[in-house]
Order: structure tokens, then sequence, then C-alpha cells
């Protein structure tokens, strides 16, 4: 079970197959470092791992332990790329700052399995591709040009048929889609745990249990009150996503929508039964505006997730819904036997796109991973830790933006509410 954590969504297939718990002390006294990361998420933690690799003296905190969070619950997708097609990245942001997005965004799976082979992380990653499906004529194209798209940059990116798209899934549910060879599965709960203790070992000091409670200006920087002491640097980086609190800066937690996925999870399924259901092991995300992604985990577990709400009722209730679903997807799991349901929050923006904010000097955030932290954060991370060592933000592979705090945010839960209503009646009808 995830600890300290709401019963509804803590029964966690990835905490139960854990290789440990992390256990990191509380801070406590005071202290100073170069580099202060607040959060224990992919992004806060590849900050601390880059920083150490690079010589810099970094202190981590996190409120509960590395990897409690959405980074340790997600469906463990290592999606690349961001929601847009490069094209349309390119025209928002211009040619260069578009050409640095994609490139950034295209090679974070490159960077994922380069950290876990070099730490020699053991968090069961395997990189069979991504499959993207359609299940409407214009979903169907969007993914067939944006294969396209990116088949003409060089990458490894093939639109498929409804009757490939049936061989590598099992079902036929779906008009086609693409696959992206880029990307792959990992435990990613591990994952986590495994980049804390690559930075622990290259010297990055970490706290957990240490929930930050003010940042206060000094004549050098900037002095974190959190756990039971103070740290104090010159430079400190936010990052804690869907899970930033308005106490630590008002706006920048208004500035993102948390949103609640939640997954299930059978119980190790047998040889004849996996067999007929995505027999090369590819993840899968359709194209839904509530998505649904599943795939299997590496002990023959079958995963399916989707978008939940902040009710626990509600909650209870997609976890049924997310049964029903599998069984039609796949009528030979329609009685098997579920064993784990849990859930948490990622971050969505208002535009779609992560963003990095200069909040003061010496006081930088990023965040806003749309459901692709795997990848994403892990890639961003990269950045921040060249941020914090002083690469001017002309230079940065994301473009740094003021925080603009969303409308409505004080009533973001009965707005979020009303918009998954909208969203799944809009997906019912395939328009």
């Amino acid at each position: 079970m995830i600890p300290n954590e709401r019963p509804v969504i803590a029964n966690s297939l990835w905490t139960a197959t854990a290789n440990r718990m992390p256990d990191f002390q509380r801070l406590e006294g005071d202290t100073k470092t170069d580099v202060v990361v607040v959060g224990g998420g992919f992004s806060g933690l590849s900050t601390a791992l880059h920083l150490a690799e690079a010589g810099v003296q970094v202190t981590l905190l996190e409120a509960q332990q590395p990897g409690w969070g959405a980074s340790g619950r997600n469906g463990g997708q290592i999606n690349v790329g961001l929601k847009d097609a490069p094209s349309v990245i390119r025209k928002k942001f211009g040619d260069e700052y578009g050409q640095r997005m994609i490139e950034m965004s295209g090679k974070a799976g490159d960077l994922v399995f380069d950290l876990i082979d070099k730490h020699n992380i053991q968090c069961d990653a395997i990189r069979p591709g991504w499959l993207r499906a359609a299940h409407t004529p214009k979903t169907l194209a969007d993914l067939h040009n944006l294969a396209h798209e990116w088949q003409g940059m060089g990458e490894d990116v093939r639109a498929l048929d409804r009757d490939e798209m049936a061989r590598l899934t099992g079902t036929d549910d779906y008009l086609g889609g693409l696959i992206d060879m880029r990307g792959g599965n990992l435990q990613p709960f591990n994952y986590a745990v495994g980049l804390a203790d690559a930075a622990d070992s290259l010297g990055a000091v970490i706290h957990g249990n240490s929930a930050v409670t003010r940042i206060e200006k000094t004549a050098t920087g900037h002095k974190v009150h959190a756990g039971q002491g103070t740290v104090e640097a010159p430079q400190v980086m936010l990052c804690t996503n869907a899970y930033s609190n308005q106490d630590l800066h008002k706006n920048l937690a208004k500035s993102v929508i948390p949103v609640r996925s939640v997954q299930i999870a059978t119980k190790p399924l047998s040889d004849n039964i996996r067999k007929s259901i995505l027999p090369e092991l590819h993840a899968l995300s359709d194209a839904r505006r509530l998505l649904l992604y599943f795939r299997f985990d590496a002990e023959g577990r079958f995963l399916m997730g989707g978008r939940g709400t902040y009710n626990d009722a509600s909650t209870r209730r997609q976890f049924e819904r997310l049964k029903s679903v599998t069984a039609r997807l796949y009528p030979q799991l329609a009685d098997v036997e579920w064993e784990y349901a849990w859930g948490g929050f990622v971050a969505l923006t208002r535009d779609h796109y992560a963003h990095l904010h200069e909040i003061a000097p010496g006081l930088k955030a990023g965040l806003g991973y749309n459901g692709r932290g795997v990848a994403i954060a892990t890639a961003m991370g990269r950045v921040l830790a060249k941020w914090a060592q002083g690469a001017p933000n002309a230079e940065l592979d994301f473009p740094v933006t003021t925080i603009k705090p969303l409308p409505f945010s004080f009533a973001r839960e009965t707005m979020v509410e009303a918009e998954i209503l909208r969203l799944r009646l809009l997906d019912k009808l395939g328009v």
C-alpha cells in the first residue's frame, strides 16, 4: 500500500512489487548547499542526479519519500515526443526553440534508457516500442500524419493499419494508429527509487519526510524551511508538479490542473491468455479525449488505466468502468481476478506543454508533463540542472514563461468533474 494516502487509491502494484521502500532521513538542523531541489519525483530526482554528476552540491527535499507521488504510480509507459506534431511545435514556438523542444522530447526515451543502463537501475525496463491507437477516422488520420512527420525526420515511427494494430494488440477495436519504436515500459516506482539511489551515490543529499513550509529570500539566495531544519542555497528548483502546494507558491499551484489518473491490475495471467493480448509486450495509449492506456507488467499482470476523479465514490466507479472496458476489448479477461487498484495526480497545463518559470532570481520551477512524465520529466530534469548551473534562459531546450494562474482555479475540482463528463460523452459519440 502507498503510505500516507487515501485508501481508495493506495493499493498500488508498484509499491507491492518495489525493490525496496526508500527511507531517506528527515532534514534536521541548518545547512548550506549550492542548489536545493524541492520534490522527489522524476523531474526533481533527474535534476539532482545531473547536478551531482556535474560535481554540484545539491540537496533534495521531498515531503514524503522519493517516488511517492505520480512518478511512483503512473502506467510506466515511456512516451516520447510532445502532444503536438513537430510542424505545429515549430509554428507555435518558432524554428529555433521549436526544434530544441522537438529534439529534447524526441530523445527523452534515449535518456531514460541511458540512465537505467549507466546506473544499473533494476526496473524491468524493456523497449518494444509504444502504440498509439485510433478509434475514429479523424484520430486515425491525425496519428498517421504524425507518424509520417517523424518518419520524415528520420525517426523510427510507423503508421499502422487496422490489421497490423489488431495483430499487435489482440483486439480489432481500433482502426489503426502508429508505433513509436523510441518508447517502452518500466516499473516506475523502482525507476524513481533507482534515480534517487544513483543521485545519493554521487553525493546528492536527499531528505524524505521533509515538506517545505516556507522559502525565505536572503542576501545570497534563499533559505528553505523544511522538516526540522533549513537549507540555504543560491539556487532553488521547484519540481513539485501536480503536488505543488499553494503555501509554497500560490500562483505556481494555480497554473496547473491536478487530475487523478487511476489504474487496475490483474493477478498474473496464464501464458495462453498473455499470448493473445499485446503479444510483443507493447504499451498502448489510445487517442480518446479521456484516454485509456494498458500493458503487461514483468510478471504477466494486465494493467488498465484511465482518468479518475477527485471523489472517492466516483473513483471506485471508474475502477469498475475500467474492468468493463477491459472485458469489451478482451473478452477472455471478463472473469479475471483484479488484485490492485490505485491512482495519483498528474499535472495538466492549459496549452498541454510543460513549463519553465523563473519566479524570482535564484527561484525556478519546471512542471506540467501532461501524462508523459516518465520520459519528459526525466529530460526536463537535465534542463533544470543546466539552468541551475547558470545556463542562460535563451539556451534552454524549453522557453521560460511567465506563470499564468488558471481562471476559476478556486473551483477546479467541480470544473474537472464536469469536464470529465463532457469529454466522456464526446468520446462515446465519436466526435
